[in-house]
């Protein structure tokens, strides 16, 4: 039975809201074993469709997040734990001519957890003012395959960044040694052009996948689109996949996203790819 506790009330410019979430082992199954939640963030009852594995859909009733809004996620996935996460839709940071928003995310795999992270993508409307932290601690024998995508502006409107602020950190930890740590850092239209930027594309999307190894890095490249609209790659250090779109739009960064996904769940967690109702929506 899922335990909900909350956590004391805070005050601020916006919306201050936390959610904590815990998966165990329980027989057969993933549970949510508990939820701790302050504030306007929510998850819709767990879904079992491929057996053990827990997918679960995390929500935001307003819709969106404005300049002062500060919205915390913690996840745990304790030893021998399966768990998916996704959302039903895209998140929204909507301009903001004062305070900045922002979002942060922890999460936690521990001896022989698996976790699958596989949020739909984050837009950043133009005057956008945005701080991101994600921060994904990894044990002995645990496993994670994950992603993060950014669409900077509305491009399907002809809406480019042309003002605003996005500052973007990643971090990925392994028995406490730093596998991956860096920051994307825009602060207009002009860093988008840059060569050692995002090269005048306005979607940027990020997929970690370990312990992984030579075999997976084959996989992934072998699912990277062949197209002139757009950069992809993939990389292997250290036993972290990381692999990288540049693209115009979100749908063709997420297709990307998905195919790559599907081609290393059976190598890397041992399960064929099942891909959350909700993207069919």
């Amino acid at each position: 039975m899922t335990k909900t506790r909350p956590f004391n009330q805070n005050t601020g410019t916006g919306w201050q809201a936390r959610l904590e979430l815990g998966f165990a082992r329980r027989g057969p199954r993933s549970v949510l074993a508990y939820r701790r939640q302050r504030g306007p963030l929510c998850v819709q009852r767990p879904f079992y469709p491929e057996g053990g594995t827990c997918h679960l859909y995390l929500l935001h009733p307003p819709g969106g997040v404005v300049g002062g809004d500060r919205l915390e996620f913690e996840v745990h996935c304790e030893a021998g734990a399966e768990a998916l996460i996704t959302t039903p839709g895209a998140s929204k940071f909507y301009r903001s001519a004062g305070p900045g928003a922002v979002q942060t995310q922890t999460l936690r795999v521990a001896s022989d957890g698996a976790l699958e992270w596989l949020p739909q993508e984050n837009i950043f409307f133009p005057g956008a003012r945005v701080g991101l932290h994600a921060r994904i601690e990894i044990e002995a024998g645990g496993r994670f395959l994950g992603w993060e995508i950014h669409c900077l502006g509305r491009p399907a409107n002809r809406e480019p960044f042309s003002a605003g602020q996005l500052n973007a950190r990643l971090e990925l930890y392994a028995l406490g040694i730093p596998l991956l740590l860096e920051r994307l850092r825009i602060e207009d239209d002009r860093d988008l052009g840059l060569a050692a930027g995002l090269r005048g594309f306005p979607v940027a999307a990020t997929l970690l996948a370990t312990p992984a190894d030579g075999v997976h890095l084959d996989l992934a490249r072998a699912c990277l689109p062949e197209t002139s609209q757009g950069f992809s790659g993939a990389t292997l250090v250290d036993g972290l996949l990381v692999v990288r779109h540049l693209s115009p739009s979100t749908e063709q960064a997420r297709r990307a996203q998905v195919r790559v996904w599907s081609a290393l769940r059976p190598t890397l967690l041992g399960r064929e790819p099942c891909p959350p109702r909700i993207w069919a929506t």
